[in-house]
């Protein structure tokens, strides 16, 4: 692919997006396919509801804490290479998962799974800025809206298909990806040319292992606390004071280093401070809210894996409806602000929305709630992107732009960790309440409703309704802050040169 200034033609580009957006659909796929076979996953394999939530948040955990390296790797190596490598992992994860004969195996498998789903995340939004100009990006990121959309609707439908037929079942929700993520992985080879631009640069790997572990401990915490021991405890007192010394250790060793994991400098840039900020908070609102909904559908309103999975469907809508809306006129105008404004606005209305569900809340009544959830984080989350890469030099596009997935990731794997955590605890103590303690005292366990005598499941299914409704409560603040981070983002004209164009303009400039 010719780099010269406007050759690289719109069939060139559409033919390595058909590759990169094959490889996001399926990494997409991964972790979404999951949310509605995990009540039977976990059934199967005896696990707890505290296990419920390590499901989801290993891979989070695994993909949020890789980003900024495979960021950092992108302006050192191969992307295209990288982004192979990525799809690899991933295959393998895959593979691990399918096979698993118990829950230490399943989450295991997970942390491979989202190495790869962090590449791929990172690398596919890095190739997108070095070949597309930022004016003419919101048509291209309306389109990887759409596929990220279509991936989280397939995922919990396809999930509930599978766990509802019987000669399939659950563990096809892993091996489905393998021949698809295989193929984007010859179609990248063939359609993808970047140059390689090999800058002297140094890996500053112990920045990265104390983000890992800081970031690592604090999710612990958070996941086993009010579970395995109290909130106000000693194990709680050593966990969070690990956890911040050493994010507090891994800020000092990248204010020193030569070339940082998450240069500090970029914060110094208004723009990326807020949308980093503001990626943050909607992971928190998207993955915290989202994950444990199919978990009401199929426990608070006692409806199947296929049944919830078709529930899904008015969220994902609202989010491909707005995503890909909002990016081609974004194109048209140039101008953005007020779309990030306007999905802050409607992603607060969401969730106080959802705050009202109850076990006999209609089935319409919810999914009017959800597509407007959607619509909110549809306007928010490729554009809070787009606003950043727009707003920093060429050199920085690879750091920026995968600092902005990691704090979006984080904010997801935090939300899902805490919210499950409340979740845990307010489903144990609504049961001891209602039903009385749990004999043997195993009141963790996520119940089989089919098992559950008429009297005792129409309880427990009040009881996983309210305890949802009140975690979307908790949401809405967070919706709030992130609503007025966008507020302060100065708009900046989009630049109409691509990545690659604007590095080649600025190594110039510095001979």
């Amino acid at each position: 692919m010719s780099t010269e200034t406007g050759t690289t033609s719109r069939r060139d580009v559409m033919q390595a997006m058909s590759g990169l957006m094959l490889g996001m659909f399926m990494a997409i796929l991964a972790s979404t396919i999951v949310s509605n076979a995990l009540p039977r996953i976990i059934a199967d394999l005896h696990g707890s509801q505290s296990v419920y939530t390590w499901v989801v948040t290993t891979e989070l955990l695994a993909m949020t804490a890789t980003v900024p390296l495979w960021g950092k790797l992108a302006d050192l190596y191969s992307r295209k290479l990288l982004i192979q490598l990525s799809l690899g992992l991933f295959v393998v994860g895959s593979l691990i998962a399918g096979f698993s004969p118990n829950v230490e195996v399943l989450i295991a498998s997970r942390v491979v799974q989202g190495l790869g789903a962090g590449g791929m995340t990172a690398l596919a939004t890095i190739v997108m800025a070095a070949m597309i100009p930022p004016r003419e990006m919101g048509r291209y990121a309306g389109i990887f809206g759409a596929v990220f959309g279509v991936g989280t609707v397939a995922g919990p439908l396809i999930g509930g298909v599978m766990v509802d037929t019987s000669w399939l079942g659950w563990r096809w929700c892993f091996f489905i990806g393998v021949p698809f993520t295989l193929a984007s992985i010859l179609l990248l080879q063939r359609t993808l040319n970047l140059p390689v631009v090999r800058k002297e640069v140094t890996i500053d790997y112990l920045g990265a292992a104390l983000i890992v572990g800081g970031v690592s401990t604090l999710l612990v915490w958070s996941t086993l606390a009010g579970q395995q021991f109290e909130w106000a405890s000693a194990w709680t007192a050593l966990l969070v004071t690990v956890g911040v010394v050493l994010l507090g250790l891994a800020v000092w060793v990248e204010s020193r280093a030569a070339d940082p994991i998450v240069p500090l400098t970029i914060f110094a840039n208004r723009t990326v401070a807020l949308t980093t900020l503001a990626s943050a908070l909607v992971g928190v609102a998207m993955f915290g809210g989202t994950v444990f909904l199919s978990q009401y559908f199929q426990i608070g309103l006692g409806k199947t894996p296929t049944q919830a999975g078709l529930m899904s469907l008015p969220l994902i809508f609202g989010l491909l409806v707005s995503s890909t809306v909002a990016g081609q006129l974004i194109t048209k105008w140039g101008k953005w602000k007020v779309f990030l404004v306007a999905g802050g606005v409607v992603m607060v209305g969401g969730m106080l929305l959802l705050a009202t569900i109850d076990a006999n809340t209609s089935v319409f009544m919810v999914s009017v709630h959800m597509a407007v959830l959607g619509v909110g984080v549809g306007l928010l989350m490729q554009n809070l992107v787009l606003a950043a890469q727009n707003d920093v030099p060429a050199r920085d596009l690879g750091a920026t732009t995968s600092t902005l997935t990691f704090f979006r990731s984080l904010g997801g794997a935090i939300g899902v960790s805490a919210l499950g955590a409340v979740l845990a605890n307010r489903v144990t103590a609504l049961s001891e309440e209602k039903l009385g303690p749990a004999p043997g005292g195993d009141s963790g366990t996520v119940p089989d409703l089919a098992l559950l005598p008429e009297s005792v499941r129409v309880i427990v299914r009040d009881i996983y309704a309210t305890a949802t409704a009140e975690l979307f409560l908790i949401g809405a603040p967070i919706a709030v802050l992130a609503l007025l981070a966008v507020l302060f983002i100065k708009e900046k004209p989009l630049k109409t040169l691509s990545g690659d164009e604007r590095l080649a303009a600025e190594m110039a400039e510095s001979h």
